[in-house]
């Protein structure tokens, strides 16, 4: 029996991001993925591209998430939870079901956008969703937010950001640092609440990068449905995602995916992980 996943998370009209990245990166990692709709998110072409989001009925994401908890879930991920009413909506539906691989990917912009969704978005997450999530994987942007300090540009502060996280409920972080660190190589930071660990990856000179996120939280929600430790899984889709960002591909002239399949077809590029000395939290 293939084990079961379950997004919480927006639509991508796009298919790049989103539910759709999540229900790619479950299935190429041979679990059986379900998908709660939040919100469907949408791009103008009429508009240079500005975003839409419509968020669904809270009574409709209420059905949606009955149905798939009735199953049995392993495994599961949040992704753009577009109001406070639906924060603590599928914060309830989580701590209901007792399951206890959760991955909490705090989306709170879309990509290419510089506001967040709603502000108080920020306080609903950290009180009705991270007390129950085994691993959280915030940007930079998201880190400072959830941690309440400036937005990260090194990696002692990523340190700081990620214990203060842990003080939130959530034993482990993973804060994504990619091209936002002042570095030759990519950065993602691992805080599993004892130890602090690189993710160190060659930097990609690419744009054709859009669902990395959200592809890394459903990677990850995948390998702790199999099984894996949260290191494991964790390092894992660290590999995918980077040999997603690789290979990824111009859809239209806005928008380039990752590619989900790139791993399985091209092999992964080289990750390491590293331990690395503490961080005094300030």
């Amino acid at each position: 029996m293939l084990p079961k996943t379950l997004t919480i998370a927006g639509s991508d009209a796009s298919g790049g991001a989103g539910l759709e990245a999540d229900l790619k990166a479950f299935q190429e990692h041979n679990t059986y993925g379900m998908a709660a709709v939040s919100v469907i998110a949408t791009m103008d072409p009429d508009n240079n591209w500005s975003h839409g989001v419509y968020t669904l009925p809270i009574d409709v994401l209420e059905a949606q998430l009955k149905t798939a908890f009735s199953t049995g879930i392993d495994a599961l991920k949040t992704g753009m939870l577009s109001t406070e009413a639906v924060i603590e909506t599928a914060g309830k539906a989580i701590q209901q079901s007792g399951v206890k691989n959760v991955v909490i990917d705090p989306v709170m912009v879309c990509k290419g956008e510089d506001e967040v969704l709603n502000p108080g978005n920020v306080t609903a997450m950290k009180e009705a969703l991270l007390p129950y999530a085994l691993v959280t994987t915030p940007n930079l942007f998201e880190a400072g937010q959830l941690a309440g300090v400036k937005t990260p540009t090194t990696i002692q502060e990523m340190q700081i950001a990620a214990e203060k996280i842990t003080e939130l409920g959530v034993k482990n972080v993973v804060i994504k640092g990619g091209r936002g660190i002042a570095h030759d190589k990519a950065f993602d930071l691992f805080y599993d609440g004892d130890t602090h660990y690189l993710l160190e990856t060659e930097k990609i000179d690419t744009t054709y990068n859009h669902g990395a996120g959200c592809t890394f939280a459903a990677s990850v929600t995948a390998n702790l449905a199999l099984g894996l430790s949260v290191k494991e899984a964790v390092f894992e889709a660290k590999e995918f995602v980077a040999a997603g960002i690789k290979h990824g591909w111009k859809l239209n002239e806005f928008v380039g995916p990752v590619h989900h399949g790139a791993k399985s077809r091209f092999g992964a590029p080289v990750v390491t992980l590293t331990a690395i000395d503490p961080v005094a939290v300030q």
